[in-house]
């Protein structure tokens, strides 16, 4: 006897429910606009995967730590970093992936904007994809949308400002000044550096056909909301005496000093691009400059050119130029481009190719090197840390200080610990402390660095003191009559955090050889 089968009702439409959301994934890949939101996603998906290993970068701690005490301003930069620290631990609490979120998507837009670029530039499909993989793979944006530092949005900001006056060139609407003004003023409110491009915005409207835009009271709108947008930051640097001007010029000579400003200019050429990327950013230099389709467009040459000669001219980091590239590749990709079409069947095969596998390679070799997938302390790990200037190293030893400190403090008679206090020598080692702390009921760290130093100390002060990350010889012996060394800082893996370097005793002291107020004066730096 024979029977007819039952389907199961939800097997057919969990079926037709999966054919259609794969037609959607196809249609969406298949589009110019949707191939390049699924660049950004695969980014993000890239960077949760491997955001939550290791631990908090030093400068992290130390954005997040100002991020408790939100104002309108700090030492080593705007207020706009700590208040999106301030943000993301509110909803994630100590996540490094939530914490990391919206950098990466500071990326990701970064991504995605450079292919908008390349299509308002005149590109097609394969120009916008093409600009948008070289912008995703290069190794100072890669690295910055894994931490949440100032750079990571300082980046944003760039590239956004990028955007939005090839919107204003194309379009000749000059209603996009309001839009440009934003940005820029939301780069200042992140990091300064933001000075140099727009000043290259400027040029690029002198030198160019742009200075019609003179005439139009919307430029002079732009300025405006510009102004409006950071004259909250500095009104905070004139009530506190152009703090963050002489923490860069302390910083500035520090760098100087170290060799950190060497070799700017060769630099460029496979830190702040992928070296694939490189005759592709010049590709872009070459259209803006020399071609008739660039020339409507020459404003961004112009914006490139100012903040280079500036940043070489006054010995600045190389990654200070970086957010200037995204735009230049978008540039080179139209002209390769246009260049490939008006070639033979060969040529724009050989094209192809070539750059595809060049840009695979090489952007397999960049995640490999920049992001967090090497075992801690292993020979590669070891390489890929030397690269990345050991920024992977700055994320470890945190938790593993806070234990040591804890377990000091629990060894110290009762007397001293109901007046206790905690001195660190950097922003970061106060950042982790305070971040790690409260778990082990240790009192709040302070710190002469940065803005820690403009927050005082306790009211009454500490009479016994664990200080963390100071020289024996200079700061203790100068400032105490009795230290003991009480411990030593040192993390699972025996990396060498670059921030706690040599300073790996940890102090307890007593005796502070001067009252608290004239201490305090003179227990100030920049780091």
């Amino acid at each position: 006897m024979s029977h007819t089968p039952v389907l199961n009702p939800n097997v057919i439409p969990a079926r037709a429910m999966i054919s259609r959301l794969s037609h959607a994934c196809q249609r969406i890949a298949h589009s110019e606009i949707g191939s390049l939101l699924l660049l950004a996603v695969l980014s993000i998906i890239l960077h949760t995967l491997t955001n939550g290993r290791y631990g908090f970068h030093r400068d992290e701690l130390a954005s997040l730590d100002d991020g408790r005490h939100l104002a309108w301003g700090y030492v080593a930069y705007p207020p706009l970093t700590p208040l999106l620290a301030r943000i993301a631990f509110s909803l994630f609490g100590p996540s490094l992936i939530g914490m990391r979120l919206s950098a990466t998507l500071a990326l990701s837009t970064v991504i995605v904007l450079t292919g908008l670029m390349a299509r308002e530039l005149g590109g097609r499909r394969f120009a916008q994809f093409f600009a948008a993989v070289a912008a995703a793979i290069s190794p100072v944006a890669l690295f910055h949308g894994s931490v949440l530092m100032y750079t990571s949005f300082d980046y944003l900001w760039w590239v956004l400002t990028a955007y939005f006056v090839v919107r204003l060139l194309k379009s000749e609407d000059s209603r996009w000044w309001i839009a440009i003004g934003t940005a820029i003023g939301a780069g200042l409110m992140t990091k300064y550096t933001m000075a140099f491009f727009a000043a290259g915005v400027l040029i690029g409207v002198l030198c160019t056909g742009a200075r019609r835009h003179l005439r139009s009271p919307w430029f002079w709108c732009g300025i405006a909301v510009c102004v409006l947008i950071f004259l909250p930051n500095l009104i905070w640097q004139i009530h506190h005496d152009f703090a963050t001007l002489q923490f860069l010029k302390s910083i500035h000579a520090r760098d100087v000093g170290l060799g950190r400003t060497d070799g700017f200019l060769h630099k460029q050429l496979w830190s702040n691009t992928a070296v694939m990327s490189v005759p592709l950013w010049l590709a872009g230099l070459y259209f803006l400059f020399f071609t008739a389709a660039g020339k409507r467009y020459r404003m961004l040459g112009w914006m490139f050119v100012v903040p280079f000669l500036a940043l070489f001219l006054a010995r600045g980091r190389e990654y200070y130029l970086a957010p200037a590239y995204p735009m230049l590749t978008a540039a080179g990709a139209v002209w390769l481009e246009h260049w490939m079409h008006a070639g033979s069947p060969a040529r724009q095969a050989w094209v192809r190719a070539t750059t595809w596998q060049s840009l695979l390679i090489n952007g397999v070799i960049v995640i490999l090197i920049v992001l967090r997938i090497p075992s801690p302390a292993s020979t590669w790990w070891n390489f890929c840390d030397n690269l990345n200037g050991g920024n992977f190293s700055e994320e470890f030893g945190w938790k593993e200080m806070t234990e040591t400190v804890a377990a000091i403090r629990d060894s110290l008679p009762v007397a001293d610990r109901s007046q206790l206090g905690i001195l660190a020598g950097d922003a970061g080692e106060a950042g982790a402390l305070n971040l790690y702390g409260p778990a082990y009921g240790l009192p709040r760290a302070t710190s002469g660095s940065n803005s820690h130093w403009l927050r005082g100390y306790d009211n009454p002060p500490p009479q016994t003191v664990i200080a963390v990350g100071f020289s024996p010889d200079f700061f203790i012996a100068q400032n105490f009559e009795s230290c003991t060394v009480a411990g030593h800082l040192t993390n699972p893996y025996g990396i060498r955090n670059v921030v706690i370097a040599d300073y790996t005793d940890v102090f307890v002291c007593r005796n502070l050889r001067q009252p608290w107020p004239e201490f305090w004066k003179q227990f100030r730096w920049f780091s």
